[in-house]
């Protein structure tokens, strides 16, 4: 049987949003954020992730409506500019703000953290956000737009769950119907095992993505996952805060192929 292809997508780190304390102008967001798209897309990524990775220090669990807003608008300009498919994912655990993107700006799927089982991160204690973000895609007619959900996420202790398996959180996420799920390392940068993904693949009998750590050395570990989710790897000196360079996305491009032979 033929290998299937494992998707790239390239994670657009939309310069801060109104709201955030390094904001700047919607303007400059939005030509960064096309600028850094056309670079995956010429170095052949698959699709895009958009990603308010640059409002830091995150709110928890939600964002305010300017935020919502102002990546809605980017999120449009992305979406009527470059026709592939693309997503978002509002930081931290903001899964509700973000389904309101898609739905605003027509996307095809959203990224989410805390979708089942409570985590602390960063920004405090995670609940489960499963049963209202369901609840609300079908109320707004929205089951177009796929769920990827991460689990056993990164930047995140996992002890209050530490009696849980990766496989019984991939099944519980299956069975609250994520349309997908994705597996990381520890912090943003960092591979994941590749015996996890593996456990992952063989837990559930929906897509697996990796979500963190992929470069073109590694890639080989990941080429069974059904899409690896690239942003630090592609930007300029792997730092996730330059631009995205589409030479370093097309050494990403190339050794999918290569992993594939």
């Amino acid at each position: 049987m033929e290998k299937k292809a494992t998707s790239l997508i390239g994670v657009v780190h939309v310069p801060a949003l109104p709201g955030a304390a390094d904001y700047g102008s919607m303007q400059d967001i939005i030509k960064r954020s096309l600028k850094d798209a056309e670079s995956y897309l010429k170095g052949g990524a698959d699709a895009l992730l958009l990603e308010n990775m640059h409002d830091v220090p995150y709110l928890r669990g939600y964002v305010e409506s300017e935020t919502v807003a102002a990546m809605s608008a980017v999120a449009y300009a992305v979406r009527q500019k470059f026709r592939v498919e693309t997503g978002v994912q509002l930081l931290a655990g903001a899964n509700l703000e973000a389904l309101a993107v898609a739905v605003a700006a027509d996307l095809d799927f959203i990224r989410v953290e805390g979708f089942v089982f409570a985590h602390v991160g960063d920004e405090g204690l995670h609940q489960a956000s499963a049963p209202s973000l369901i609840r609300k895609r079908a109320a707004l007619a929205a089951k177009n737009i796929k769920i990827y959900a991460d689990i056993k996420k990164k930047h995140s202790s996992h002890a209050i769950t530490s009696d849980l398996s990766l496989t019984e959180t991939a099944h519980a996420a299956e069975f609250f119907q994520a349309d997908g799920i994705i597996v990381t390392g520890l912090r943003t940068g960092a591979a994941p095992p590749a015996e996890a993904v593996q456990e992952a693949i063989a837990a559930v009998n929906i897509p697996v993505l990796i979500g963190s750590g992929v470069t073109p050395q590694n890639m080989d570990l990941y080429s069974n996952a059904d899409a690896v989710i690239v942003g630090s790897y592609a930007k300029y000196n792997g730092n996730w805060r330059e631009a995205v360079d589409p030479e370093r996305v097309k050494e990403l491009s190339g050794s999918i192929r290569a992993a594939l032979k």
